[in-house]
């Protein structure tokens, strides 16, 4: 949808989130009314008298520090969990569809498995093997083509592929993939079946940057409802047009992406300080009052009605965010000669005579910030063990400062915790002669203070498993640190906290992230993993991101296709080639205009049925001018997105070829 459409529905979508009574009223185009919520843990409440609405098409990211219920909000709504008190509604006959905490496995296919996600398509394809009634046969055909079903073979295809399964993966049954890969199944099934409210909690924990980059602009396309839980900024600015921030146990509806939620509540924070003070003031004033004439018998009325005015003054809460604990990333205790890693014509693999990677000629200095570019399974974990030394390189030379401290941190190393040990334990363990005081004052500057210090790390959160890891890894103060996803269990507060350690940490850092913020605000390099090798990439992220798409109109494959090359022609036959062409440039530009003109009346007029349709007494004074508003945005919707796919189409056609005659000029 172009900007002026997505606008007028991110204004309707957050006046409806930001006035839940509005919204209510409304209910046929609400989707989703969580109201009065409250839900307790012990003596812990995590919901507390929470009211949010979402009407049907929002795309809300859901945002809040670990821990403060967000999958237990997600929870009751599946009706996992039962409240304590207040109701969670969802709209009569919605489909709601969610990433199973089951992996995939079994025999099936990728591709067969993602179809079996459309129940209703398998279940009338089975009909129509059997059914022997004519009028029987032909409501299955016509429904068949009404839910578009014989292209959901390729639609299947496109949503694995933005995936990263190629077709030869597509073939391949669920059980040959690890538990990561079968969770990008699971997220590819869901995303096929289209439900009515599509509920992600950390969609991108298990995918990497060229699948995070796709499964942005698939969500900004969405034609239903979706609440995503995530702490991707980039994913919240672009795929999302409200914020849905929990706190202290309420909900708070935020107009916009991530980076306008934040400016606003900043706003909103002072605002209240301001108000806080004021409303302070005037307590004490009143205070004052009632303490100097409650005695007096002729002021005695007064005082008592001031009184009641002061219990009836509800207090203004101050908005502050409680202190994140930074990370504490130890220098090197000494500088190293350059380079400290040096590779010429090296190569490593797994088994002798199968290099996954060759032809590396490479540096690294101490001041080196490099981010690692590739798609999964091109080799970048295998790049970071020959770093490390956990693999050796079967051919060619790489040269080591022999006094280089190396740090390494794994997502998966989250599992090689002593589960039963306690922080204190896991920091003791590497200062067997420090005292007590020692040990606990380190253990506090990785973040662990004295509520968090004794407790068992089976017992840590997933955030705080990583923070954990991270000062262990970092404990001695490396001259090189490999951060391999650091991110998928940190929050945004978290992950701010890890960009100004490393941007103060004088070691070299080489980065693999699907958090495109973080690799933007501490690299200074980018080295793409593709194609067998790892070579420079001279770009940034945004022309990185270009390339992918360019990358993908064609086979998939880590370089882009060069155009075929025309047969060679005469002058005079390019001279014709060029004039029809160019004839056909001009009506081709014509329709391309009067397509625009089109979508922007268009779009005006939607935006005007939506503002008149806001008024929340439109259906009760004139329910006849409200059903005919609502039928024409329906049409003018429609007729929208013909008029797009046209322009789209057109504009495409416009491009190759003016391309062309370029090209042939």
């Amino acid at each position: 949808m172009r900007d002026g459409a997505r606008g007028s529905q991110a204004s309707l979508t957050a006046r409806f989130a930001l006035d839940p009574v509005r919204a209510f009223r409304h209910n046929r185009r609400i989707m989703l009314h969580v109201n009065d919520l409250t839900y307790r843990i012990g003596p812990r409440t995590l919901l507390d008298q929470a009211t949010v609405a979402l009407p049907d098409g929002a795309r809300a990211g859901l945002v809040g520090r670990n821990g403060t219920g967000k999958t237990t909000l997600f929870k009751l709504i599946l009706g996992e969990t039962v409240p304590d008190n207040g109701s969670v509604s969802v709209r009569k006959g919605a489909r709601l569809g969610h990433v199973a905490q089951e992996a995939p496995g079994g025999g099936h296919s990728l591709l067969d498995f993602v179809l079996a996600a459309d129940t209703e398509r398998a279940e009338l394809l089975q009909r129509a093997e059997t059914e022997t009634d004519a009028h029987e046969i032909a409501h299955i055909q016509t429904r068949l083509a009404d839910i578009d079903a014989h292209s959901a073979p390729a639609r299947a295809a496109r949503i694995l592929a933005g995936l990263g399964f190629d077709h030869a993966a597509q073939q391949q049954r669920c059980s040959a993939f690890s538990g990561g890969w079968r969770m990008r199944i699971a997220l590819a099934a869901v995303l096929f079946s289209e439900p009515d409210l599509l509920l992600l909690d950390e969609p991108t924990n298990y995918l990497d940057l060229e699948g995070v980059m796709w499964l942005e602009t698939y969500l900004a396309r969405y034609p239903h409802t979706v609440l995503v839980i995530s702490h991707d900024r980039d994913l919240l600015n672009t795929a999302v047009d409200t914020i849905i921030h929990l706190e202290n146990g309420k909900l708070s509806a935020y107009r916009g992406g991530y980076d306008r939620f934040e400016r606003q509540r900043l706003e909103r924070q002072a605002l209240n300080l301001k108000l806080k003070k004021k409303q302070e003031d005037e307590r004490r004033r009143i205070q004052g009052f009632i303490d100097r004439f409650r005695a007096k018998a002729t002021k005695a009325r007064q005082a008592q009605s001031r009184i009641k005015l002061l219990e009836k003054m509800q207090p203004i809460s101050a908005m502050v965010d409680a202190a994140v604990v930074p990370f504490d990333i130890p220098n090197p205790a000494k500088a190293l000669s350059p380079p400290i890693v040096a590779m010429e014509e090296a190569s490593v693999g797994y088994a002798p005579g199968a290099p996954v990677l060759s032809a590396l000629n490479l540096r690294i200095d101490q001041d080196d910030r490099i981010g690692l570019l590739g798609s999964n399974g091109n080799g970048k974990s295998t790049f970071a063990k020959l770093l490390t030394g956990r693999l050796a390189s079967d051919s060619g030379r790489i040269k080591r400062s022999h006094k280089m401290e190396v740090a390494y941190f794994a997502q998966h190393q989250l599992d090689e915790l002593r589960p039963s040990e306690s922080p204190y334990d896991h920091v003791r363990s590497l200062m067997p002669d420090a005292t007590e005081a020692q040990i606990r004052a380190r253990t506090a500057q990785l973040g662990f203070g004295p509520d968090k210090a004794d407790t068992a790390t089976e017992k840590l959160s997933g955030g705080e498993k990583a923070r954990l890891l991270i000062g262990l890894a970092t404990f001695h103060g490396p001259h090189l640190l490999i951060l391999d996803e650091p991110t998928n269990h940190l929050d945004a507060d978290s992950r701010d906290a890890l960009i100004q350690a490393l941007n103060v940490f004088e070691g070299a850092v080489i980065l693999i992230s699907h958090d495109r913020r973080l690799i933007e605000a501490t690299t200074d390099r980018l080295w793409l993993v593709s194609n067998g090798t790892v070579a420079p990439f001279e770009g940034d992220m945004e022309e990185y991101r270009r390339f992918l798409l360019d990358s993908r109109k064609g086979d998939r494959s880590d370089k882009p296709k060069e155009a075929p090359k025309e047969p060679s022609l005469s002058k005079e036959e390019k001279r014709k080639l060029l004039a029809k062409r160019r004839a056909e440039l001009a009506p081709l530009k014509k329709e391309i205009d009067t397509l625009d003109k089109t979508i922007i009346a268009t779009e005006k007029r939607i935006a005007a049925i939506d503002n008149a349709l806001a008024d929340p007494d439109l259906f009760t004074k004139d329910p006849e001018k409200g059903a005919v508003l609502s039928k024409e945005r329906a049409d003018m919707v429609a007729s929208l997105n013909k008029a797009e796919e046209k322009w789209l189409a057109k504009s495409e056609k416009y491009e190759a070829l003016k391309s062309a005659d370029d090209i042939a000029a």
